[in-house]
């Protein structure tokens, strides 16, 4: 059985990311008799100049977005989806729009522990954003979210306390843009291959068993 890695750019604010991830879960238990499938998070920040407290979400969106109306258009149009895939979304819950760089030292940290404890904590900042109106930007919020996931409370505390691995997440983001990612989800299947969007199970499933049956054909027999 071949092995597929897959880088996700995302940010755990964004909507369709967090469709993303709802429909590349689909699409790898479909391919799990053929595909095995490993996981990555990379991290990207949509609005990586929001101060550490966040701003009021609200107003902030409806500025970004051209004006109410617009925001709710978008929202129907996101809760259908989600219904779909099984996510709850519950935008009025939103209150605050937080800068998104601690949760995403969090996630580096999660990989640590491996890609399946990193993406437990990618899906439960998903949720406290989207579906329970958490600020993932508040610390507290984050030891809540770590710890659930399995993470030591205490050892996140003190990272978080320090600047540790900001560097790194800037980083990365400045590579992700430098190979061409402007807008998130982005899926990079084995380093190679991009998807972007948040593309259905099937066009997932599809891409993850081209890349393992090309990969299959190139290995010497």
């Amino acid at each position: 059985m071949e092995t597929v890695t897959v880088d996700v750019v995302s940010d755990v604010v964004c909507p369709w990311c967090y469709l993303g991830k709802a429909r590349l879960d689909q699409a790898i238990a479909s391919v799990a008799d053929d595909v095995q499938v490993t996981v990555n998070w990379r991290p990207y920040q949509l609005n990586p100049d929001l101060p550490p407290e966040g701003v009021d979400h609200k107003a902030h969106l409806a500025a970004k977005l051209g004006g109410q109306a617009a925001v709710d258009r978008a929202h129907a149009m996101l809760a259908d989806l989600g219904r779909a895939d099984g996510i709850a979304f519950d935008f009025e819950s939103v209150r605050i729009s937080p800068n998104t760089m601690d949760a995403h030292r969090l996630l580096r940290w999660a990989l640590v522990h491996g890609p399946q404890a990193q993406d437990s904590v990618a899906n439960l900042l998903f949720k406290a954003n989207f579906e329970e109106g958490r600020n993932i930007g508040d610390r507290a919020v984050l030891l809540d979210v770590a710890e659930e996931a399995g993470l030591e409370r205490s050892v996140i505390a003190a990272l978080l306390a320090s600047d540790a691995d900001r560097d790194a997440v800037v980083k990365e983001i400045d590579m992700a843009r430098g190979m061409g990612v402007t807008g998130v989800p982005c899926f990079i299947l084995d380093g190679q291959y991009a998807v972007m969007g948040a593309q259905s199970p099937e066009a997932l499933a599809d891409a993850l068993r081209d890349i393992a049956k090309t990969k299959a054909a190139a290995t010497p027999t």
